[in-house]
C-alpha cells in the first residue's frame, strides 16, 4: 500500500472512530436520541399455574362477586348501571352471578393505540407489546444533594424531561394527587411529546385533564381514538369508592382508557396468602373493568393489578418481595384468558435509598413483569421508599436496566449473521475472535451498552474516583437535564392549553391539601 492509500486508510478509521464516538455518545446520553417508541416481546410469557388451579382461582373471584359481592358507594349512576345489566343490588352492595362480569367485558379491546401527539411516540398496548413508564404519585422527591423532601412542580416538570430524554422509556406517566393537576397535565404536554395520564382524584379533575388531551388531538380525533389514560385505584377489599368509579366513568365515557388496579396488601387489605389475594384482585378488576363497558361498550380498559405484601412483625408495607412477584406472573395468565390488556408489577422497592436493596427488590418485580406478560407497566423508573419518594438517581439506574431488558425482550435470533460460521472458518481453532471480520461488522449492535455501568479495570475506575451506582446516576441526571431540548409545540396549541388552565383555576376556589 502506498504512502497516500495509507494516509486515505488511517483517516477513514478516524472517521469510523468519531462514528463510533458519536454513536456511544448517544446510547448513553440519552436526550440524543428516540428510542423505540414500545417493545414488540419477542420471548414467551411464563405460565406458573395449571389449568385445573386457574380454574380454582376464578371459581373462587366467581363466589366472591357471587356470594359476599362488591360495594360501590357515593355513585348512584354506577348502581344504576349494575341494575341494568343484571347484577342483584342490595343499596350499595353488589353481588353478580357467575359469567355476567365475563359477558360484560366481551365489548372490552384486548388491545389498542395510546396516540402521542408525536405520533412517532405512540404506543400499542395489548398483545406482545410492551411499555415502560415511569413511577406515579409519591409525595416527596429525592437526591443525594438535598435529600428526601416534598416535590415541587419544578421536580414534577424534571422527571417528565428525564423521561422525555430516555430511549428506554415509552410514556410520560401521571401526576401527583392535589389541586396541581392541571399544571401537571399541561406539564406533560408541554415538555414531552409522548402518550401521558390524567388526573383521577375527582370527576371534574378527569374531565379537565380529557379536555386538554382534546386541545392537543381535536375533538373528533379524542372521540374515535384512545389519547390520554386515567389510573384507578379499588379501596380493596371488595369496595369501589365514587372518587374513582366517577373518574373511571368519566374516562371511559369519553373513550379513554381507565387503568383498573386493586391494591392489596396481604395481610391488611386481602388475605395473607397469594391464591386468596390472587382471586381477590380478579373479582375487584373484572367489576371495574365491566364498569367502563356498561358506561361505554368498546371503551378501551387495561386489566391492573398491585400485589404487595407486608411485615407482619411491624405491619409495615413491603415492595419488591417474592410472593407479589410470582402472584403477578398467575395475574398474567388470567388477564390473558379474558382476552385484555395488561398492567402489572413496576420496579418496587421499600429501600430508602437507590442501593443494592432497591436494585434486588426492582428486578425482582420487574423481571416479574416482563414475563407474566405485563403490557403496560407503571412504575418503572423512579419508585423508592415505599411509593413514598421518587428518587433521581434511582429513574437514571432503573431506566438503564429497562435498556437491558429491551435486548432481554429481543430474545434470541437466530439466522445465517448470528450463527456466525464464517467467523468459525475464520478464525479456526485455539485463536480468537476480537479481530475477526465477524466481530468487526457486528460489534456496534452486539451486546447492550449501559449509560450507567462502570466497565474499566480496578485500577482506572479508582483512578476515576471509586463511585458506585448511584454516584454515576447523580451525574447523568443532571447531564440529561442539562442536554434536555422541549419538543416543538404549536404556538396556539400551547396558548389554548394556558387559556384554559387560566379560566378553569379561576372558577375553582383555593384549598389546603
Amino acid at each position: 500500500m502506498d504512502v497516500a492509500a495509507k494516509t486515505e486508510s488511517s483517516a477513514a478509521r478516524r472517521r469510523e472512530r468519531g462514528g463510533r464516538t458519536a454513536r456511544r455518545e448517544q446510547r448513553t446520553h440519552p436526550s440524543q436520541g428516540l428510542g423505540r417508541p414500545y417493545i414488540v416481546r419477542n420471548i414467551p410469557t411464563y405460565d406458573v399455574l395449571s389449568e385445573e388451579n386457574l380454574v380454582r382461582i376464578e371459581e373462587t373471584a366467581d363466589r366472591i362477586l357471587e356470594e359476599i359481592g362488591i360495594e360501590f358507594r357515593d355513585d348512584p349512576v354506577a348502581i344504576e348501571h349494575w341494575k341494568r345489566a343484571g347484577a342483584k343490588v342490595d343499596g350499595v352492595l353488589v353481588r353478580f352471578e357467575k359469567g355476567l362480569l365475563r359477558d360484560i367485558l366481551k365489548t372490552a379491546p384486548a388491545s389498542f393505540t395510546q396516540h402521542a401527539r408525536n405520533p412517532a411516540r405512540s404506543v400499542e398496548i395489548g398483545g406482545r407489546s410492551v411499555v415502560f413508564s415511569p413511577a406515579y404519585g409519591s409525595p416527596f422527591v429525592m437526591d443525594l444533594d438535598r435529600g428526601r423532601r416534598y416535590g415541587t412542580l419544578e421536580d414534577f416538570r424534571n422527571f417528565v424531561k428525564l423521561a422525555q430524554s430516555s430511549p428506554w422509556l415509552h410514556h410520560s406517566g401521571g401526576t401527583i394527587c392535589n389541586k396541581r393537576h392541571l399544571d401537571m397535565v399541561y406539564s406533560h404536554i408541554r415538555f414531552s411529546d409522548r402518550g401521558f395520564m390524567g388526573s383521577v382524584t375527582a370527576e371534574s379533575r378527569a374531565e379537565d385533564s380529557i379536555a386538554m388531551a382534546r386541545i392537543v388531538f381535536g375533538e373528533a380525533f379524542a372521540e374515535e381514538n384512545c389519547v390520554i389514560l386515567g389510573n384507578v385505584n379499588v379501596n380493596s377489599p371488595l369496595v369501589w369508592d365514587g372518587t374513582m368509579t366517577l373518574a373511571l366513568r368519566a374516562y371511559a365515557r369519553a373513550n379513554q382508557a381507565a387503568v383498573i388496579v386493586p391494591f392489596i396488601l396481604g395481610g391488611a387489605m386481602g388475605p395473607v396468602t397469594n391464591a386468596g389475594a390472587i382471586a381477590q384482585s380478579l373479582a375487584e378488576t373484572m367489576a371495574g373493568c365491566a364498569l367502563t363497558q356498561l358506561e361505554r361498550p368498546g371503551a378501551p380498559v387495561i386489566f391492573g393489578n398491585f400485589l404487595s405484601s407486608m411485615s407482619l412483625r411491624s405491619g409495615a408495607p413491603t415492595f419488591g418481595t417474592p410472593e407479589p412477584a410470582i402472584g403477578s406472573m398467575v395475574v398474567g395468565q388470567l388477564a390473558r384468558r379474558l382476552n385484555l390488556p395488561l398492567r402489572c408489577s413496576g420496579n418496587f422497592t421499600t429501600s430508602k435509598l437507590p442501593d443494592a436493596h432497591a436494585m434486588n427488590e426492582g428486578t425482582m418485580s420487574m423481571l416479574a413483569a416482563v414475563h407474566c406478560g405485563a403490557n403496560f407497566i407503571l412504575h418503572s423508573a423512579g419508585f423508592l421508599d415505599g411509593l413514598l419518594s421518587m428518587s433521581y438517581e434511582k429513574f437514571v439506574m432503573d431506566a438503564d436496566f429497562c435498556g437491558a431488558l429491551h435486548t432481554y425482550l429481543d430474545g434470541v435470533k437466530v439466522d445465517d449473521n448470528q450463527l456466525a460460521l464464517d467467523a468459525f472458518r475464520e478464525v479456526g481453532p485455539g485463536h480468537h475472535f476480537f479481530g475477526c471480520a465477524h466481530t468487526m461488522a457486528n460489534y456496534e449492535t452486539a451486546f447492550w451498552d449501559s449509560g450507567i455501568a462502570d466497565n474499566e479495570s480496578f485500577e482506572k475506575w479508582e483512578a476515576a474516583g471509586a463511585t458506585d451506582a448511584a454516584a454515576r446516576a447523580n451525574k447523568r441526571w443532571k447531564q440529561a437535564l442539562a442536554e434536555y431540548e422541549a419538543p416543538p409545540l404549536d404556538e396556539a396549541m400551547d396558548e389554548a392549553l394556558q387559556d384554559f388552565i387560566a379560566r378553569r383555576k379561576a372558577a375553582m376556589e383555593d384549598a389546603w391539601y
